[in-house]
Formats: structure tokens, sequence, C-alpha cells
């Protein structure tokens, strides 16, 4: 299956959420679709990474992450949403900040340049582990993608106001106006 990688998959705010991101409806067995299943679409990631990617002014020019080290640049993946989300739940342990750490440095012993993907995945990571405003690091409301929330009052709810946002606020306006009819 082939996908366009629009602004709003970048709506995380660190390359590593965009990448915890890359699955779709991740706790859904059902409808979970993993965008990187396809070789050529983690090909296209990396390019459209530099085109939207709010970290892209650290990284420069991203490139691809190499077929041998595609399976390690997966394991990364699931040890940062693991991490992140349960560090944003307030149910974070040790256990799963050392097996974070450990996919951390064998992406990084495998990565072939400094100019990777999985390379420059691993150094948005390390920023986002010491963060010192670890309470804004959300999980949006709609779509359940992990974001960073840059606001001035951290009031933000949704990874992307003109997508999540706006389908809850027309769920919301929807629901009320058949409240309003019932009565």
């Amino acid at each position: 299956m082939t996908f366009s990688w629009t602004p709003h998959r970048f709506a995380g705010g660190a390359l590593a959420l965009d990448v915890a991101n890359s699955v779709i409806l991740r706790h859904d067995e059902e409808r979970r679709i993993d965008r990187f299943d396809a070789s050529e679409q983690m090909e296209s990631f990396a390019a459209a990474a530099n085109a939207f990617c709010a970290e892209q002014a650290l990284f420069g020019d991203i490139q691809p992450v190499r077929e041998e080290n595609r399976a390690g640049f997966i394991a990364l993946r699931e040890a940062m949403d693991g991490y992140f989300r349960a560090r944003t739940l307030g149910v974070e342990t040790d256990a799963m900040l050392a097996e974070l750490l450990a996919a951390l440095a064998e992406t990084l012993r495998g990565a072939t340049s400094p100019k990777g993907l999985d390379a420059a995945t691993v150094r948005s990571a390390l920023q986002l582990i010491v963060m010192p405003e670890k309470d804004r690091m959300k999980i949006c409301g709609n779509c359940g993608w992990l974001f960073l929330d840059r606001s001035r009052n951290r009031s933000r709810t949704w990874c992307d106001m003109a997508v999540c946002g706006n389908r809850a606020k027309a769920n919301r306006h929807y629901r009320r106006r058949r409240q309003e009819e019932a009565s």
C-alpha cells in the first residue's frame, strides 16, 4: 500500500515521535497499518522528513535507512513508542528506559552515516529523554499519536488542529445536533 507523507504525518514535533507515529491505529489489531511495511515507504519517509520534520534544521539532509539496518530501526521505533507513551501516561519503568537505551545504542552502532534517518532518530530520541519539560509530550485525543505540546499554556489536546482537532469538533457538533433533535 502506498501512502503520501504530508505535513500532518509530521505533527509530532520531533523526528523520533514522527517515526513512532508511523503506525496508524497502533492499538487496534484489525485496522492497524504500519506505514513502514513497504521498504519504499521508509525511503519516502526520509525524503518527506527533509521537507516537513520540525527538527529538520538540526539534522540537515536526512538519508533513508539502509536495507540491512531496517529491522533494527523498526525495533527502535517500537521501543520509542513504548517508552514515550508510558512516560506520557505516567507508567514508565526503568526497564522500559533500559530497553529504549539499548535499542538506541544498537541502532547507532549499526548506522552507516550520521545523515541517516536511523542516526537522526537516535539523536532526536535522546533529546526527548532528557527534555526538561516532560509534561509537554502528550497523546492525541483523536488518533492516539504522540506529540509535543509547544503551546504557551500547554492546552493542546490534538496532534494537529487541522485534522484531528477538526474531526473531534465536528464529531462533538454532530452529537450535540442529534441530542437537540432527539429532545
